[in-house]
């Protein structure tokens, strides 16, 4: 633990990164929130569900496009005016859904403009420990620790919404997240760290991110894979529990995933590795899928809760070191994009097997589905450990900074 502190004893941390985590606590808030909203305001789950799709798809897939604007703008210029708009399309979303008798497309209008304008606090919040951290093994703690408070928002967050339901409207779960992603990110780009920290000169090219030599799409494929396989998970644990007539258990054996995964970012941190980013994004990816296909041989609940505390284990250090391995390929002015195209890829994946795993489920046999969970980031491991350059990545030390990136810039107080 005295290596987490020593990262938020760096001048300034504390502070940007406090202010950060306000900020993203909306998004385990809010998502509940408006899905609750919008049922109580329409009166159906069809439209709740659809405005929810909406948010999701528009927020996701615009990722890496409001990332851009963070990198060529600054987050100083850049983020205020998304988080105004955000929390004045949560607001008005909310009063919608207390005034009642809203149609379906005003509030599929409004789902989507508010998930369009969502602030990417968090590839803004790992551009700046890049920036205050120049030890990469700090930087690394510093994303472990970034990761670990990162999965508690999410866990807390729904948690928060269900108490607070059981005493006022849902719409007033939505204005909550409104005022905290305002106020989050307002103090974000206020503090310090965030003030000194300029424009960057754009990359001629485009696309995920622009790098000297070396492939942008690694850590964004192995992102998919365990997006995947996350994504499949919160479906097959349900259908476990239910044919055990224990439906209510399965968001007890969710938090078992996620205390492992709080678990295994923390040893992440600390841990001095040898191996590079990339040979151990591999290799967590593959420690991922071995432990899904293990839940699949799970006999009971208390067996199938073991695995995926094994599997959570997995779960953090893999999409942390994602996180890093894109830091260390993006140029110089791409650091928040090339962080916001593995959120993309993480969350893409997590969608897209909510939707496929729900085909298979009764027609295959459960364990059957935990081995296919699984199965992509396997595929997507390996696929990286191939690619051209593997070599000359697994002989770069892993504290090492790319020679042909230069090391962060000095920021106030430092």
């Amino acid at each position: 633990m005295s290596s987490y502190a020593a990262v938020l004893r760096t001048p300034h941390a504390a502070r940007a990164f406090g202010a950060a985590l306000l900020g993203r606590l909306s998004y385990g808030t809010a998502p509940l929130a408006l899905v609750l909203a919008v049922k109580r305001g329409s009166g159906s789950y069809a439209v709740a569900g659809t405005v929810m799709a909406l948010f999701g798809i528009s927020s996701v897939l615009l990722s890496p496009a409001r990332a851009a604007l963070v990198d060529r703008h600054g987050p100083r210029r850049a983020l205020a005016p998304m988080a105004a708009l955000y929390g004045s399309l949560l607001v008005t979303l909310a009063l919608v859904c207390l005034a009642g008798g809203a149609g379906a497309p005003v509030l599929g209008a409004l789902g989507t403009a508010a998930g369009a304008c969502t602030p990417p606090l968090g590839p803004t919040m790992r551009a700046v420990w890049s920036e205050l951290l120049a030890d990469r093994r700090m930087l690394e703690r510093a994303y472990s620790l970034d990761g670990v408070c990162e999965e508690l928002l999410f866990v807390s967050g729904p948690l928060v919404i269900g108490v607070l339901v059981q005493y006022v409207h849902p719409a007033v779960g939505v204005l909550l997240g409104a005022g905290l992603v305002i106020v989050g990110t307002f103090a974000l780009v206020a503090s310090p760290a965030v003030r000194a920290m300029e424009p960057q000169p754009q990359p001629a090219r485009r696309g995920p991110a622009r790098v000297t030599g070396r492939a942008p799409w690694r850590p964004a494929l192995v992102a998919a894979g365990v997006g995947l396989g996350l994504g499949a998970l919160d479906l097959l644990v349900l259908a476990f529990a239910d044919g055990r007539g224990s439906s209510s258990a399965a968001p007890w054996l969710l938090a078992a995933l996620s205390a492992g995964s709080a678990v295994g970012g923390l040893v992440n941190g600390a841990v001095h590795w040898r191996r590079p980013a990339r040979s151990r994004l591999a290799l967590f990816a593959v420690g991922l899928a071995g432990a899904l296909a293990l839940a699949g041989a799970a006999q009971g609940l208390l067996t199938l809760a073991a695995a995926l505390v094994l599997a959570g284990l997995f779960v953090a250090p893999a999409l942390t070191t994602a996180y890093l391995y894109a830091d260390e390929l993006a140029a110089p002015g791409t650091r928040a994009r090339a962080g916001a195209w593995v959120n993309t890829a993480v969350n893409a994946g997590g969608s897209g097997a909510s939707a496929g795993v729900g085909m298979l489920v009764g027609r295959l046999p459960l364990p059957l589905c935990f081995v296919l969970a699984g199965l992509p980031a396997l595929c997507c491991a390996l696929a990286v450990r191939a690619s051209r350059g593997a070599r000359a990545d697994a002989r770069r030390p892993a504290s090492a900074t790319p020679a042909d990136q230069p090391g962060p810039r000095p920021t106030a107080g430092r």
